[in-house]
C-alpha cells in the first residue's frame, strides 16, 4: 500500500501511491511535514472564510442614516431591519445545517461552498436594485446560504491531531475579517460607490481569493490512520445518532449552549454596530480603528488556542478549553469594568472585551466539540454540535435587536454594549463553572469507550498514510 520513503518526503509519514484521480497537490500534502501541512491547511481555510465575510458583513460599514422604510406603519430603524433580516436567514441556515452539515459527504463540500456564496452574492445585487422597502428581503437571501459555510470549511479540518491549530487559524479569520472588510467597504464608499452597491462591490473584489482558496482547501487529504486513532473517526450522523448524543450529555450541553447564546448575541452586536459604538467612543469616521482593534484580538486568541495541540489527553484538553472560555468571560467583564472606572482607554476596551469574547466564543466553532467527540470516543462529527449551538445563538441576537429598537431606542449604543458585556460575563462565568463540574464527572477517561453510534468501517481507500498530522 505504501512505498519506501523517498528523499525529501516527510519523515513522519510514508509516501502513498496515489489513486489515478488524486491530484499532484493532494499527493504532496500527504507527504508533507506536519508544519507544512498545518501552514497550508490553516491558511487556505483562513482565506476561504475571510472571503466569505466579504459577502456577509460589508453592508454593516454604513449607518444608512438617510434610508427609511416609507411603506411601514411601525417605527423600526432601517439598519436594524437589515441586520435582523440577515441574521434570520443566517439562523435558519444554522437550523438547516444541523441536518445538512452532519450528513454532508466530503466530496460535495467545495462545490457547495462556491454555490452557496454565489447565492449570497445574488442577494447583495438584489440589495442594490430592489426598492427601499424590499431591500431587507435581499439581506435575508444573502444570509440564508452563508450560515452553512463554517461547517463545510471545518469539515476539511476536523478529526486530526492538529485540528486545534488549524481551527485556531480558521477562527482568526472571522475576528480580523469583519474589520478589514468594513474598512474596504468604507474605502469604496469614499471612492464614490453608493452605500447600496458597496456590499456587492466588496464581495466581487474577493472572488479571486475565494476560488483559489476553495480549490486549495479541497486538496487536503483525509485524516490519517494515526489521526483516527487519536481523535476518533468522523462520519455522517443520522437523526437517531444525533438524538442519542444530545440525550447522553444534555445537561452539560445545555449549560455550554446557554453561555454560547449570550456570547453570540454580544459578538453580533459588537460586530454589526461597531461603527456606531466607535462613534460613541469618539472615533466616528475613522475606518482604521475597525482593523486596529481586531488584529491584536486575533493574535491573542490564535496563540491561546494554538497551544492546545500540545495536550494529547482528550479529556484534559476538553476541560481545559472550558476553563479558557471561563477565563475569557472574566476578562470581558473586567475590561468593561475598567473602562467604566476610567482606567481603560476606548481602544483597549474594544481589544480587551474582544479578546475575552473570542476566547470564550471561539472554542464552540471548532476545538470544544472536536475534543468532546474525541474524549467520549463517539463516532460522529463536530459540525452537528456546532450548528446546534449556532442556531440557538443567532435567535438570541434577533431578540436583542427587537428589544433595543422598541424598548430602548434612545439608549446609546455604547451603554447597550457595556451592559451586554457585564451580563454576558456574569452569566457565562456561572454556566461554564457548572458545565466543567458536570463534564468532569460525566466524561470517562480516554481509555474507556462511550460511543453513541456504532463504529463504522473506514470508508477511505486502502493506502491511507499513517502520518503525524
Amino acid at each position: 500500500m505504501t512505498s519506501p520513503t523517498s528523499p525529501g518526503a516527510s519523515p513522519h509519514a510514508p509516501t502513498l501511491n496515489p489513486e489515478p484521480s488524486q491530484s499532484w497537490l493532494m499527493t504532496r500534502l500527504e507527504r508533507a511535514s506536519t508544519l507544512a501541512f498545518v501552514v497550508f491547511g490553516g491558511l487556505t481555510a483562513f482565506c476561504v472564510y475571510f472571503s466569505m465575510y466579504a459577502f456577509r458583513k460589508p453592508y454593516a460599514a454604513s449607518k444608512y442614516e438617510d434610508a427609511t422604510l416609507l411603506g411601514w406603519d411601525i417605527d423600526f430603524g432601517f439598519k436594524e431591519t437589515l441586520v435582523i433580516a440577515q441574521i434570520l436567514g443566517y439562523a435558519l441556515s444554522k437550523v438547516i445545517g444541523i441536518k445538512v452539515i452532519s450528513e454532508m459527504q466530503p466530496s460535495r463540500r467545495a462545490p457547495a461552498i462556491l454555490g452557496l456564496i454565489g447565492i449570497s452574492l445574488l442577494g447583495l445585487i438584489l440589495f442594490a436594485v430592489l426598492p427601499m422597502d424590499l431591500k431587507f428581503l435581499a439581506l435575508f437571501v444573502n444570509g440564508l446560504p452563508l450560515g452553512l459555510i463554517w461547517g463545510l470549511v471545518f469539515g476539511f479540518l476536523e478529526g486530526r491531531r492538529t485540528t486545534e491549530i488549524l481551527g485556531a487559524m480558521l477562527s482568526a479569520s472571522f475576528i480580523v475579517s469583519s474589520g478589514i472588510v468594513k474598512s474596504v467597504a468604507v474605502w469604496l464608499m469614499n471612492s464614490g460607490v453608493s452605500e447600496f452597491w458597496m456590499p456587492a462591490a466588496t464581495g466581487a473584489l474577493f472572488l479571486p481569493v475565494l476560488f483559489i482558496s476553495v480549490y486549495a482547501l479541497s486538496q487536503l487529504p483525509p485524516p490519517t490512520v494515526d489521526d483516527i486513532a487519536a481523535r476518533t473517526q468522523r462520519l455522517p450522523m443520522d437523526g437517531a445518532q444525533r438524538k442519542a448524543f444530545l440525550g447522553r450529555y444534555f445537561p452539560g450541553l445545555a449549560l455550554l449552549v446557554g453561555g454560547y447564546i449570550l456570547l453570540t448575541v454580544f459578538r453580533d452586536f459588537r460586530d454589526d454596530f461597531a461603527v456606531e459604538i466607535w462613534a460613541d467612543l469618539g472615533k466616528e469616521g475613522d475606518p482604521t480603528v475597525l482593523t486596529q482593534s481586531e488584529i491584536p484580538v486575533a493574535i491573542i486568541t490564535l496563540i491561546a488556542f494554538g497551544c492546545l495541540v500540545m495536550i494529547r489527553n482528550n479529556r484534559l484538553a476538553f476541560l481545559t478549553i472550558q476553563g479558557m472560555s471561563l477565563l475569557g468571560a472574566v476578562l470581558m467583564g473586567v475590561t468593561a469594568l475598567g473602562y467604566v472606572a476610567g482606567v481603560v482607554s476606548p481602544l483597549w476596551l474594544m481589544i480587551g472585551t474582544g479578546a475575552g469574547l473570542y476566547i470564550g466564543y471561539m472554542p464552540f466553532g471548532a476545538m470544544l466539540f472536536e475534543r468532546m467527540i474525541a474524549a467520549t470516543k463517539t463516532v460522529a462529527n463536530a459540525g452537528f454540535l456546532i450548528y446546534v449551538a449556532d442556531a440557538s445563538g443567532y435567535l438570541g441576537t434577533v431578540s436583542l435587536l427587537v428589544y433595543k429598537n422598541f424598548f430602548a431606542a434612545d439608549v446609546p449604543w455604547l451603554t447597550v454594549f457595556l451592559t451586554g458585556a457585564f451580563v454576558t460575563s456574569a452569566v457565562c462565568i456561572v454556566f461554564f463553572i457548572l458545565a466543567m463540574g458536570y463534564f468532569r464527572k460525566k466524561v470517562d477517561d480516554d481509555e474507556t469507550p462511550a460511543a453513541v453510534s456504532a463504529p463504522a468501517p473506514d470508508p477511505r481507500p486502502a493506502g491511507i498514510p499513517v502520518g503525524a498530522r
